[in-house]
Parts: C-alpha cells; structure tokens; sequence
C-alpha cells in the first residue's frame, strides 16, 4: 500500500480497554482487556484502515480507548465529533507530500490555501496542521530550506493568532518517498530556528527516521523541542510494530515520556494481519507504557 497522498492542546487520554496476547500470536477482538494507562495519548492514522468504513472505525476507537484521529479533514470531523473522536494531526491544505514550500512558485497558493485552513482548524477546536517541504527536483537543500522558512513565515501570524501549530512531517527518501526534502531531523530543526516560532513544529515519523539516519531515541534527546508530534511504524516494512521488526518501542515512548511531552503518538503502520483492528490494539498495547 502507498503511503497518502492529498490535498490540502493535547487532550489526554482517558481509560479504555484493549486486547493483549504475548509473542507471535495475532490476537483477535475476544482477547484479554487491559486498561490504558494514560501515560501516553494514542491516536492512528486513518489512511492505514482506509478499507474499514469510517464510522465503523471510529466505533472501533471506542472500542479501544482511543481518544484521537491522525490526518483528517473538515468532511471527516463532523462524524469523529459524534463519536467523541480529537483530529490530532488535521490536513486540508496545500498540494501533497511532492509539491510544497522549497518552490516559491507555489508560495502564493500555499499561503492563500494555508490562512483559510487554519482558522477552520481552530474553530472546529483542534490544534495541528501538517504541511511538507515538496521534492528537491534538483534543488540545493539549502536554497530549498531558505525558501520554505520564507513562505512559512508568512503564515505564522495566523496559526499564531488561532493556536495552530504547523507541523512539517520528516519523510524519508530512500524508501518511500524519493526526493523529498525534509529528509532528515538536522534540516527540519534548522528550519525551525529560521522560523522562530513556537507555532511551527516537526512531526517526527520515527520508522522514516530510523531509515534515514537511526539513533531515534538520541535525536528525541537532543531535538525534542522542535518536535511537536509522533508517528510510529515497524522497520523494515512499515508493518506492527512489534518483534518482528527492529525498532524497540517501550524504549522510545519512555524517551518521549521523560522529555515531558504531552501530545499525541500515531500508530501509522500498515496492518498486515487479516484482523487489523487486533493489529493496531497490539500496537497501542505495545506503546502504553
């Protein structure tokens, strides 16, 4: 399955119940509850379900204790609204992952899409807009990284007037999405300090970043202030995120916990096993710690 394409504070977590099973096995809906301990915020990413009926989804994140959406839009909240679900990362803005802020071509549509967008966001009582570098396309990373701050800064008055961070997501390019830009945490953070606003942040994916440049827990160490929000994924091939990849995710939500973060973790791997709602219970299982 291909990652999305598109156009276009925290709440905490209250207790819900969730199935566990030890080892291998792929738990299905029947298994043993287990309470969430509301150390951590969980949400998922929609696109990864997209084969499960909205609404019927959202059932199953009540079901779970789940308490937020990832990557949503206005003709989604309505409904999210009637089951009690937060839009934790809201989209509906600019032109997709391939076409962003490194091209000033664009600057006048992104700015233009991006102070209409925000307000939406906030009156609809939600706090995080993603956004996207764009491809290099031959472009020199520093030129790209200028003109990037350059539009965005134009665009901070508003999401600072509304209380709405924009997030640029950290992709990788080796796998998935060839060319992209913000590539890696070093780039992201310094357009973060050209920016210089606490309304624009880094969503940091950490199965891209383990990709692209690994030492996951030291990068949360060192750069958890630019860093606004999480995505999870197992490594190699973007499946649970359990044994059967390389990642270590107990260790990296304590490393998240111990930076005082209090935002939202997105589960956004791909299930692999036929029921994918016993998938993403384990994944949740497995980041509640």
């Amino acid at each position: 399955m291909k990652r999305r394409t598109f156009i276009g504070t925290s709440a905490a977590a209250s207790v819900g119940v969730l199935a566990y099973k030890n080892g291998n096995a792929m738990p299905n809906a029947q298994s043993d509850t287990y309470k969430l301990k509301n150390n951590i915020n969980h949400s998922v990413c929609r696109w990864c379900y997209k084969d499960i009926p909205m609404e019927d989804f959202l059932k199953n994140l009540n079901e779970l204790g789940i308490k937020a959406m990832d990557l949503t839009g206005p003709e989604d909240w309505p409904l999210m609204k009637k089951y009690g679900i937060h839009s934790s990362m809201c989209w509906g803005a600019g032109f997709g992952i391939e076409k962003g802020w490194n091209d000033l071509s664009l600057h006048k549509e992104l700015i233009a899409d991006y102070t209409q967008m925000i307000p939406k966001v906030a009156e609809a009582g939600f706090t995080n807009l993603i956004c996207f570098s764009g491809n290099r396309n031959g472009m020199d990373d520093a030129v790209g990284l200028k003109n990037c701050a350059e539009g965005l800064k134009k665009i901070m008055p508003i999401a600072e007037k509304h209380g709405v961070m924009v997030q640029m997501e950290l992709l990788n390019s080796k796998v998935n999405h060839p060319d992209y830009m913000c590539d890696k945490s070093a780039w992201g953070v310094e357009l973060c300090k050209q920016i210089g606003s606490e309304n624009f942040k880094l969503l940091y994916d950490i199965y891209h970043m383990q990709i692209m440049e690994g030492d996951i827990i030291r990068n949360i160490q060192d750069f958890n202030q630019y860093f606004g929000h999480y995505h999870t994924g197992g490594n190699p091939g973007r499946h649970e995120i359990d044994e059967t990849q390389e990642l270590f995710y107990p260790a990296i939500m304590k490393a998240i916990l111990k930076t005082g973060y209090k935002g939202y973790v997105a589960q956004e791997f791909v299930p692999s096993w036929d029921d994918q709602i016993a998938a993403l219970k384990q994944g949740v299982t497995i980041c509640d710690i």
